[in-house]
């Protein structure tokens, strides 16, 4: 632990010296009394889920592309940082510039401190982590000397210094450094901006939950102080001002304003640096020391890779309807067979989401492959940079070469619907962990690339079996018994086993919505959504608008969202029973010629006999469900909280069928029916569109014992045992 303050080497103080003079100037900030300026609200612990369509004009309104810059810009960060790769610290110099978009001048601003989460069991995250059963990824244990924190040397407004404290928006525990009021000398006024200068220290942990190090690999995430989001009146349900900057929960990851980044990096002069960003010219080496300066704007967040193990780049391009965008693959010698697979991925990735959501609109695309012993580091997303997953085996069609590829696709599917789109992944984790799943799976669907569960001996004996990526999402979406709605936050709720829904659930519930309304109009509807809030930071209610329109079907997406996202709902339909008998004359009186006349069994039996065997001898070729007398047929379907309309389809001895709709709202349907031949067996859904069905396997019911149905009760149970990937792909 450091604990007196470090100064700052030379090199990245000529590195500050040398940022550019746009990046260094401060905005005016207007004087303001201070009675006047009124503190506003921070959002708490219950904030999500929101109901409340944004306003048209929330952000600044629709991004048209006849704006000087693909953002409205809020923010610039201007940063000078030091590497120490042995004691693993950082020491920074930024100047953050923050524009007041509010009518009311502000006297507070919140800054981020993530990397606190780390420093002891005092923080929320390891509060939350100590009572969570499953704890982070792989729970890698954090020993003496592997804790991480940052720490604040200086802030300053304009030469005046500003006082801070820490807060707790969410209610942790008062010992949770993972917030930070900073009272400004100075008030900024409405529609003014304002410049801190920030000096700060990091010690980074043993890697774990997405930054720090392993021997001398870096992965430096959520590393520099960051300012919370001050969100107005029609923007994700607020009504008035508020602060929107929470603590760092277990399972939170992380909101901000789009802006600006030009960022000096100083590394030894043999370790390899990826990062966010274009590179701007050849890095300068002075002293044994190399600075790299990397430029983003349009982003909203900031992180980078250090390590002398890499090995030499592999850089690809990949041209896109925007202009070149160069692909690049940091690994290490372990990994080399990785290399190529991971960029290949990427490259489609490139391709499928710029043609089915919009144009990728960045220059860069870089992939990390961490090293053997740092799987903590992997499956994490940061605008134009992000880490893959590792493997040792990356045969085509093996359950790990879908994992490698899956992770690669996820973790920059996450660069739309996390980063252009601007997702707030504190309160509303299911519109990007959850949609970009979704989006993700779709891909593999294209790609043709299921999970096959087999090994090569087992495949040369004809054993094997595959499970298509949305069979696996709905195995894992806990559809039986969901304890908490997808559109909570992410810190409330039952487990992390709850949490993990939000990727499985979500990913089946807008399966089931695009079965419902059709591939084209679910397609149209995601685009409208896209073009509507990128580089904004749309809502629940938001999506659900977009679906709603661009589908055409608003029943069906708002039933949905009613049922599944902003609740608990349960769907299983099942068939409870099923007969199907001959109608066959009964013994009694029948009036015949104005009298009651006594039909007798032995009678009616008889003549039974009678027309069975002159109708035997007209068909003597005729199948089993045939016959001289129609069949009866009762069948009742039960019915579970949730009740989408939906087909019954009835299948029949002559190899016919007749479909009926299931629609009522009560528990229970009964449905009877006369026919010619025999009903032999029945089916809900067959088209499979209901993916939310807690169990599939209640869906159908046969009267006689079928090869067929063995089989497929086999295939599901080995699909069930296979439920883990569905855990795995929750990266």
């Amino acid at each position: 632990m450091h604990s007196s303050r470090l100064i700052i080497a030379l090199p990245a103080l000529l590195a500050l010296a040398t940022l550019p003079a746009s990046a260094k100037e401060p905005a005016s900030a207007t004087p303001i009394a201070t009675g006047s300026c009124a503190a506003i609200p921070l959002a708490g612990r219950d904030a999500g889920s929101v109901l409340q369509s944004s306003t048209a004009n929330a952000w600044g309104g629709a991004r048209t592309g006849k704006e000087a810059s693909l953002s409205d810009r809020v923010v610039r960060y201007a940063i000078a940082a030091e590497l120490d790769p042995v004691k693993h610290t950082l020491t920074g110099k930024q100047q953050l510039t923050w524009r007041n978009r509010s009518a009311q001048p502000v006297c507070s601003i919140y800054l981020h401190m993530y990397l606190n989460g780390f420093d002891g069991p005092g923080s929320t995250f390891m509060t939350e982590q100590r009572a969570s059963s499953g704890g982070f990824r792989s729970n890698v244990a954090t020993k003496d000397g592997e804790y991480g924190y940052i720490r604040l040397d200086k802030v300053a407004q304009g030469g005046a210094v500003a006082k801070w404290s820490f807060v707790q928006p969410d209610g942790g525990p008062k010992t949770d450094r993972s917030v930070v009021r900073i009272d400004l000398p100075t008030p900024v006024a409405a529609g003014a901006a304002t410049t801190l200068d920030i000096d700060f220290f990091d010690q980074l942990p043993r890697v774990v939950a997405r930054t720090g190090y392993y021997g001398s690999f870096h992965l430096i995430g959520q590393w520099f102080p960051k300012i919370g989001v001050l969100e107005l009146p029609g923007e994700r349900g607020a009504t008035a001002p508020r602060w929107n900057a929470h603590e760092f929960h277990l399972h939170s990851e992380f909101y901000a304003d789009y802006g600006s980044y030009d960022v000096q990096l100083t590394v030894p002069k043999d370790y390899t640096v990826g990062a966010t960003g274009q590179l701007q010219g050849t890095p300068v080496e002075r002293a044994g020391k190399t600075t790299h300066h990397y430029v983003q704007d349009d982003v909203h967040d900031f992180a980078w890779t250090a390590d002398k193990r890499y090995a030499k780049p592999l850089i690809k391009t990949w041209n896109g309807p925007l202009g070149p965008v160069e692909v690049k693959v940091l690994y290490h010698p372990e990994y080399t067979s990785n290399a190529e697979p991971v960029a290949q991925a990427t490259i489609d990735s490139l391709a499928y989401f710029s043609k089915t959501l919009g144009a990728y609109p960045y220059k860069t695309a870089t992939a990390v492959i961490p090293p053997y012993g740092a799987a903590e580091a992997g499956g994490m997303e940061y605008p134009t940079f992000f880490t893959a997953d590792s493997t040792d085996q990356v045969a085509a069609g093996s359950p790990s070469r879908f994992m490698l590829d899956f992770v690669t696709v996820h973790e920059f599917g996450h660069g739309y619907f996390y980063g252009i789109l601007g997702s707030n992944e504190f309160e509303e984790p299911m519109l990007d962990e959850g949609m970009n799943e979704y989006w993700d799976q779709r891909m593999m669907t294209a790609r043709k690339q299921d999970i096959v569960l087999t090994t090569d001996w087992l495949k040369r004996l004809g054993i094997g079996s595959r499970i298509t990526p949305f069979d696996m999402e709905r195995l894992g979406a806990n559809l039986n018994d969901p304890a908490d709605p997808l559109g909570l936050n992410s810190w409330v709720r039952l487990s992390s086993g709850s949490y993990n829904t939000v990727y499985t659930r979500t990913a089946t519930t807008m399966r089931q919505i695009e079965a419902q309304v059709g591939t084209p109009a679910m397609e149209r509807a995601m685009q409208l959504y896209y073009e509507r809030w990128k580089f904004r930071h749309p809502s629940l209610a938001d999506l659900r608008d977009a679906l709603a329109e661009g589908t055409g079907k608003p029943l069906i997406v708002n039933a949905a969202f009613d049922a599944y996202i902003y609740g608990t709902g349960k769907t299983d339909d099942r068939i409870s029973s099923m007969s199907s008998q001959e109608r066959l004359p009964m013994p009694g009186y029948l009036t015949y010629q104005g009298k009651q006349v006594l039909v007798g069994s032995a009678q009616i039996d008889k003549a039974i006999e009678t027309v069975r065997k002159a109708w035997k001898a007209k068909h003597p070729k005729a199948k089993a469900g045939a016959g001289p007398f129609p069949y009866h047929t009762v069948i009742v379907v039960r019915r579970d909280t949730v009740k989408p309309a939906q087909t019954l389809r009835v299948n029949f001895a002559d190899g016919s069928h007749r479909d009926y709709p299931v629609t009522t709202q009560q528990s229970w349907q009964r449905l009877e029916l006369v026919t010619r031949s025999k009903a032999v067996s029945a089916q809900l859904d067959p088209g499979n569109l209901l993916r939310m069905d807690a169990n599939k396997l209640n869906d159908s019911y046969t009267l006689e014992p079928q090869p067929q149905a063995a089989r497929r009760w086999f295939a599901d149970f080995t699909s069930l045992l296979q439920s883990f990937f569905a855990l795995l792909a929750t990266v």
